[in-house]
């Protein structure tokens, strides 16, 4: 059976994310690979209304879907989306992050989220291999959170992102066709991808520089001062990605380094059982919320003061 890899572009059409994109997915159907490519910009995409409706529905044991789901285009590609043995992402970088495009489609995942809905029964769990691709005008420094923010967005479906590669300095449209070692570079995330395919899902593991970045489970570059989690959970240092703790040691040149503490993983955001517990966390703050008629009453009673003032607008 042919293994069936997607590839997801942001960019402009027949620009540097293209063009990336789809050397990478070349080398996947070089080795046997089904494939399929879609561009965002050719497709009607909502914006999330921020309506809840989806994690209420699956805090209580129900697949709502997403409210918008008869209104654009979101849900066509979900179908096919997530029927794909593994996905390759690329999005342009606008100010440090991915494109608003790409955050638009991204953020509207939630009312698919594979571990809260594998959680009360609506489906089957399943692996899939994911891969990204970011794209730039500058060095890694004005776009410190494009790779990080694109792998965050993945794990809501199970993606284990296996490679990613950020192509810096390509400001013009497809000027990364100069650079020889960037095309390379989009094919060898193609051959990491195939390579990840035919392991045994348990076995699957970072196939990228094996030094990228500062967190050694996700191989991010981002962390932050810990702070009290859902139900006092704490850790000095954690990984913003996937949310990873621990504390920076220096080592013996003198150098830091992040390592997870024992417990570290507790509630890893790239495994279905991390993020379940994120499912019930929901289930306490928001259903606790719905279910007590007095919050309904006082939310009421304030409110009227916000709804009257009405400032100017432009």
């Amino acid at each position: 059976m042919k293994f069936k890899v997607m590839g997801v572009s942001a960019g402009r059409k027949d620009s540097n994310c293209d063009i990336l994109l789809k050397e990478a997915l070349l080398a996947c159907q070089e080795q046997g690979a089904e494939i399929t490519m879609i561009n965002l910009k050719d497709y009607n995409l909502l914006d999330c209304t921020g309506c809840t409706a989806c994690t209420m529905g699956m805090s209580m044991g129900k697949n709502t879907g997403c409210s918008l789901k008869d209104k654009d285009d979101k849900d066509k590609i979900m179908q096919v989306l997530l029927n794909q043995d593994a996905v390759i992402f690329a999005a342009p970088t606008y100010a440090l992050m991915p494109s608003s495009l790409y955050l638009k489609f991204m953020h509207r995942n939630l009312a698919y989220e594979s571990a809260f809905l594998t959680k009360i029964g609506a489906i089957e769990p399943r692996d899939r291999v994911g891969a990204l691709i970011a794209v730039g005008g500058s060095t890694r420094s004005w776009q410190s959170l494009a790779l990080e923010c694109m792998q965050i967005t993945t794990v809501t479906n199970s993606f284990k992102v296996v490679d990613m590669y950020m192509a810096t300095m390509v400001p013009a449209p497809a000027q990364v066709l100069l650079y020889d070692e960037k095309i390379a570079r989009a094919r060898e995330i193609g051959r990491n991808v195939m390579k990840a395919l035919n392991t045994p899902a348990a076995e699957r593991k970072w196939l990228g520089d094996p030094d990228a970045g500062w967190c050694p489970n996700c191989h991010s570059n981002s962390l932050c001062l810990g702070e009290p989690q859902w139900k006092g959970l704490q850790y000095p240092i954690e990984c913003t990605v996937c949310g990873a703790g621990g504390d920076l040691v220096k080592t013996d040149d003198g150098k830091w380094k992040f390592v997870i503490a024992e417990n570290g993983l507790e509630r890893d955001r790239t495994t279905e059982e991390g993020r379940g517990v994120h499912c019930d966390e929901i289930a306490d703050t928001q259903g606790g919320f719905f279910m007590n008629p007095q919050n309904h009453a006082v939310v009421a009673e304030k409110i009227q003061k916000y709804k009257a003032i009405q400032f100017p607008g432009v």
